[in-house]
């Protein structure tokens, strides 16, 4: 093959490595990341030396991480982002500042310069995003108390990467290091910071959404596809032209999207190249592990690996307790912020001679690339040795959905309100698919004999082999606002012959379900209430049937002021002029019924007075 071109070579080296290792280490349970670092090992040049250019590669590869903050921010609606502000700057300052200074003062003491230390510090206290979500994700993690923290955490720490490499220049204290930055330097750089993000939120506003609107008219899948992609690859390039975090960019650019009507289609169509490219990420990781480092001095390695991760597993553990995470939510939590990240590349490599000598900037990166690889490992006998030794009982073992399924009716959400309906729908003999993503809650209905999927309903892969696209009807009675209308606006654009019952948390999220043309709509409390309502009326002394008529007519009036003030639910001043004026309409009619029946009552009461008078 030493005629055929260096990108087909390639292709075949790493997607031979990647099917041949990822599968063989799922099937020996280690997982699918180690099996990308083992075969990075493999191929790379202290393998079978069949790839040599491991910079590149990694620099290349670095755009998985950039699609995967995309992805993420997709997610994140801005309100969402802005409820998690205190736990970003909070949190994660005390995370990595914590970690800085432990680090720091263990490396001062073992006799490293205290530039060595301090930048050593910094880039050790970050971690791997990618490994981090990557993880979460698969286990389904991120909506759990565990899973917001880490991934405020690492959010942070994309953000404090960008000081930690503005501040290295200042380290290099006596060398030539290049013309010094002046004043007006450093303002013309921060004015084009503040002028990109500026334009990248301004941008997503006014622009963005018309643009993919236009793109999407064309009615050419290939060319979203390819609009989705040159979105994200412009806004890494404004970030790394201003020197910014790409991943931090495009995460920007995904939360300026996540209430676009896109949103899905643009997570439909880079799915698949964040997964290859976190892959190949994962493969040039363990390519750069540096053998030749780690046998001149294995025992200082090891020391160093096994150090950094105590020392940081220490301080996050702590902070674990603090912030209240869950006993057993502890230890993977504390396990993913331990290890390094890929951003102590980039402050290894930015340090320069001046201040950190190559061998040191090396040994260290070997060390960050070997807590990478050592953490999935690690990750593995977590969950065989201690995890069973934080849960109460035996460990529960989720049953995933394998095979397709093909009942008629898909229930999403099996809490308190889909647990009724199912009941009843399984008493009928109808057969049933369910999912539900709490852990505890499918444990405890498996106990009782019910069949319970373990998955996230927003996922339209776990929608597509639960049967979505043969379902008649489809069930939507999850609990989170924003997770059911994910799934309905999934269903819509996917199974549009699926028809959809919903539960609406309270008349905003009905509005939200009547906008995406949903006709069956039940609010969870509403008839529950009307009925409780009925017996407070008959407590009082009301007769059966008038208080089952106050109930009804309630009920009918209730839901016409329900579809009058929809035109208007945007629109606040307008929804509380109306609803007040209906509110008192209302109020007027069932005060002359009242006086009406009052007025009957006293008739009543005197016909039956003169028929009882005695005749003379």
């Amino acid at each position: 093959m030493e005629h055929a071109p260096a990108w087909l070579v390639n292709s075949l080296i790493y997607l031979g490595a990647a099917v041949l290792v990822v599968p063989l280490s799922k099937a020996l349970g280690l997982g699918s990341i180690i099996g990308y670092l083992a075969a990075g090992i493999v191929i790379g040049p202290w393998g079978l030396g069949l790839v040599t250019n491991v910079v590149d590669i990694l620099h290349f590869a670095e755009f998985g991480v950039v699609l995967m903050l995309f992805l993420v921010g997709l997610e994140l609606e801005p309100k969402r982002l802005w409820s998690l502000r205190r736990p970003i700057f909070g949190w994660g300052s005390a995370q990595v500042l914590g970690c800085a200074v432990v680090l720091f003062l263990a490396g001062w003491a073992g006799g490293a310069s205290w530039r060595v230390a301090l930048v050593a510090a910094l880039g050790l206290a970050l971690s791997s995003t990618a490994i981090a979500l990557q993880v979460l994700g698969e286990r389904n993690l991120l909506p759990t108390p565990s899973g917001q923290a880490g991934f405020s955490i690492l959010l942070f720490q994309d953000v404090a990467a960008i000081p930690i490499l503005a501040l290295l220049p200042l380290l290099a204290v006596g060398s030539d290091t290049g013309p010094a930055l002046t004043g007006a330097d450093r303002a013309l750089e921060g004015l084009k910071i503040v002028a990109v993000v500026g334009g990248i939120v301004l941008g997503g506003r006014l622009v963005l959404r018309p643009l993919l609107r236009w793109i999407a008219r064309s009615d050419t899948p290939e060319i979203f596809t390819a609009a989705s992609l040159l979105l994200v690859v412009a806004i890494a390039a404004l970030m790394q032209f201003v020197g910014l975090s790409m991943a931090l960019g495009a995460f920007l650019a995904g939360v300026l999207l996540a209430e676009s009507e896109y949103r899905r289609e643009l997570e439909t169509d880079i799915e698949p190249f964040k997964g290859l490219l976190l892959g190949l990420f994962f493969i040039a990781v363990g390519m750069s592990i540096d053998f030749g480092v780690l046998l001149a001095s294995p025992g200082l390695m090891a020391l160093v690996v096994l150090g950094f991760m105590l020392l940081k597993a220490v301080v996050i553990f702590t902070l674990a307790k603090l912030m209240g995470l869950p006993y057993q939510q502890r230890p993977v939590f504390t396990l993913l912020l331990a290890q390094g990240g890929e951003f102590a590349f980039v402050v290894f490599q930015a340090a320069g001679p001046q201040v950190l000598p190559a061998g040191v900037a090396s040994f260290l990166i070997g060390a960050v690339a070997l807590s990478m690889l050592l953490s999935p490992l690690l990750l593995v006998a977590l969950d065989k040795w201690v995890l069973p030794r934080y849960s109460a009982g035996q460990p529960v073992t989720m049953e995933e959905i394998s095979e397709q399924q093909d009942a008629k009716v898909l229930i999403c959400g099996f809490g308190r309100y889909g647990q009724i309906l199912g009941r009843m729908l399984s008493a009928q003999g109808l057969k049933l698919t369910v999912l539900d993503h709490d852990p505890d809650t499918i444990e405890n209905l498996r106990e009782f004999g019910f069949r319970v999927f373990y998955g996230d309903a927003t996922r339209l892969d776990l929608l597509r082999t639960a049967g979505a696209g043969t379902a008649k009807v489809l069930v939507v009675a999850v609990d989170d606002v924003e997770q059911s209308l994910a799934i309905v606006d999934m269903a819509r654009e996917h199974f549009p012959n699926a028809r959809i019952i919903a539960r609406a948390r309270n008349v905003g999220h009905l509005y939200q379900l009547l906008d995406r043309k949903v006709e069956f709509i039940e609010r969870e409390l509403f008839e529950s209430s009307l009925r409780s309502a009925r017996s407070v009326l008959e407590g009082l002394g009301w007769p059966a049937y008038e208080a089952r008529e106050a109930a009804m007519r309630f009920r009918r009036r209730n839901i016409e002021l329900m579809h009058e003030l929809y035109p208007h639910y945007k629109d606040r001043a307008k929804l509380i002029a109306v609803s007040k004026e209906g509110r008192q309409q209302f109020q007027d009619q069932i005060a002359r019924e009242r006086d009406e029946r009052k007025r009957r009552s006293g008739q009543d009461w005197n016909l039956a007075a003169e028929e009882e008078e005695p005749v003379p």
